[in-house]
């Protein structure tokens, strides 16, 4: 990949879609993890307004230790670049005693995690409105198209993807060219939504790199039986989650009303 290049692509994409749309910048959630450390830093590079928002929910204190560092560090290079905190736990909490009290369960668990992340899209919302900014996305290729591990309406609730058609590893390839902080990007990933900090691929039970080798093979029509062994437990993860996380990836249905209905 000519990196360089792609970085100004990227940039200047972004610049062309806020300019044309009539809008002053960007916002974004910046976790303390690669992806989102990416984008803050290409937005920052447009030149436009970019919002930088801590929204911590019980986050584990690494996770936000890396978060501040590299907001720092685009504080510290980028006119441009502003950051506040919003810390939602309160409001987390106050959620969890609004709605019916349920019997602790693996659909309890990831229902409130998928409620952090939607609660920190309204949030995101909230500023975009105020300032006239785009709402950036922080999810690659693999997350947003390959096994969908995303929430809906969560971090998939975006203006705008600038590394959706990047993989991990392009991902990992221009934070390093960019020179984000080596804490952000030896740190495992994770999307911190889980109280004990599970990572991707404890979630997954998949590599990022594995998931990329997977979503290749599907590329070249490959089917579950031509593998066996860890490549056969792999392509099977990546095509049941690719699967069952379709409506994630596709438009909304729309129930489309037959003219002769209409007459």
């Amino acid at each position: 990949m000519q990196t360089e290049k792609v970085v100004d692509h990227i940039v200047n994409w972004l610049k062309d879609y806020a300019t044309s749309a009539n809008i002053k910048g960007f916002v974004l959630g910046v976790s303390g993890g690669v992806d989102s450390a990416l984008v803050s830093a290409l937005c920052a590079r447009t030149g436009l307004r970019t919002l930088c928002l801590e929204l911590p929910i019980h986050q584990h204190i690494n996770q936000v230790d890396r978060a501040k560092k590299h907001i720092t560090f685009l504080e510290n290079h980028f006119a441009n670049v502003s950051s506040l905190e919003v810390n939602l736990t309160p409001v987390f909490e106050e959620f969890k005693k609004a709605v019916p009290l349920v019997q602790e369960s693996e659909f309890l668990n990831l229902t409130l995690a998928n409620t952090r992340a939607r609660l920190r899209m309204t949030t995101l919302y909230y500023f975009a409105g105020l300032h006239s900014y785009l709402v950036a996305g922080t999810g690659n290729k693999i997350e947003d198209f390959g096994v969908g591990f995303f929430t809906k309406y969560g971090d998939g609730g975006v203006d705008l993807s600038p590394i959706a058609d990047l993989l991990k590893s392009e991902v990992f390839e221009l934070a390093h060219f960019l020179n984000i902080n080596k804490e952000i990007l030896e740190a495992e990933p994770t999307d911190g939504l889980f109280e004990d900090s599970l990572t991707d691929e404890d979630q997954i039970g998949a590599s990022y790199a594995e998931l990329e080798w997977a979503m290749k093979m599907e590329e070249k029509g490959k089917k579950l039986s031509d593998f066996e062994g860890r490549e056969f437990e792999v392509y099977k993860i990546y095509t049941r989650l690719n699967s069952i996380n379709q409506h994630k990836m596709k438009p909304i249905p729309v129930c489309e009303i037959p003219v002769h209905l209409r007459n």
